[in-house]
């Protein structure tokens, strides 16, 4: 059968920090390209695991350093890579509480000292960066007592549902829990961009629709929902 007249829906595995974006563009798409794709999403570690252990799929959207070693161990085909978007930290609280100033660094330290607790995530890009960053604001002593972790996922629904009073983690992640609130990004001298990147699985039997796939995902026209959901997309325009 020929992958024209293949039209299985395509699998794209994914993190948590990359999963809204996909979910929302997957209706244009199937309006665009008369087929569908299905999104499979876990924490960063997780998922790379679960490729690692042998699980496949069509398409590959991870951290850009991720998605290098999958292609270097032959899982991701080498010349499919490209840059997919760039996301950063930022600050959450219940919706309707007080938000705290995260203006500067020293209006931050001062926030993250006046909050009862704080929450982040153990696993993740943001989760491992935080209590670097708590050490490196000279805080990690100070915070360790009010500090809620959870392994991995969205830290925001902790704060929706009242366990901890600031939530911090990747912007895209935190926008898409209900029940809190974006205060802002981290100040630009501690913030911590973190790129994504994507790929097409060497055992991917429709190449060419994932390419497609790749394709649309990247185009200009995309980069409104990416923008929505906290992400900035790095087009095929922006790589040209």
């Amino acid at each position: 059968m020929t992958e024209q007249a293949n039209t299985s829906e395509l699998k794209v595995l994914t993190s948590n920090s990359s999963f809204p974006v996909l979910d929302a563009l997957a209706a244009a798409y199937a309006r665009a390209a008369h087929r569908h794709y299905g999104v499979q999403a876990d924490t960063a570690r997780k998922i790379l695991a679960r490729i690692k252990d042998g699980e496949t799929a069509d398409v590959a959207v991870l951290a850009a350093t991720d998605i290098e070693e999958l292609a270097q161990l032959g899982i991701l085909a080498h010349g499919s890579l490209r840059p997919f978007a760039l996301s950063r930290v930022g600050v959450a609280v219940r919706s309707g509480a007080p938000h705290p100033d995260v203006s500067s660094v020293e209006a931050f330290k001062q926030s993250l000292r006046a909050a009862k607790s704080i929450a982040h995530t153990v696993n993740g890009a943001s989760g491992r960066y935080v209590p670097l960053l708590l050490e490196r604001l000279g805080l990690a002593q100070e915070m360790r007592s009010k500090t809620v972790t959870r392994e991995g996922g969205y830290i925001g629904r902790v704060v929706a549902a009242g366990e901890a009073e600031i939530a911090i983690q990747q912007i895209v992640e935190l926008l898409a829990v209900p029940g809190i609130e974006l205060v802002g990004p981290l100040p630009d001298e501690i913030q911590k961009v973190f790129p994504t990147a994507a790929g097409i699985f060497t055992a991917s039997k429709q190449p060419q629709a994932a390419e497609a796939l790749l394709q649309f995902l990247l185009a200009p026209a995309a980069t409104p929902v990416f923008r929505e959901k906290g992400l900035e997309a790095v087009t095929v325009q922006d790589r040209a």
